[in-house]
């Protein structure tokens, strides 16, 4: 699920929360996109109590982000609830969050 939080005082900013459920059954899930170069370290889920994953971030407003989750460090999955879907260069497809 995905979820955008416009600040009132910070009119450029955003915050998005984004979470998976449990049933992705993954043990680490890291939140990889153009906000963070594509880098698997950079923003890693933090599992909830009831197995969900979730991460927040306060993004750029009238900008577009492609992004993806990946589990276990090789599996790569899309947000099923994402702005847009577009073809990326690995014969796959990328989810958008347009802000």
């Amino acid at each position: 699920m995905l979820t955008k939080s416009y600040s009132k005082t910070k009119k450029n900013t955003c915050k998005v929360t984004f979470e998976l459920p449990p049933s992705v059954n993954a043990q680490a899930i890291a939140l990889v996109g153009e906000f963070n170069a594509w880098q698997p370290d950079a923003t890693p889920m933090k599992r909830k109590r009831d197995g969900s994953f979730s991460a927040a971030l306060n993004l750029a407003t009238q900008h577009e982000y492609r992004f993806r989750y990946l589990l276990d460090g090789e599996r790569w999955e899309n947000e099923v609830n994402a702005d847009q879907f577009v073809p990326n260069g690995f014969g796959s497809e990328d989810s958008v969050v347009r802000l």
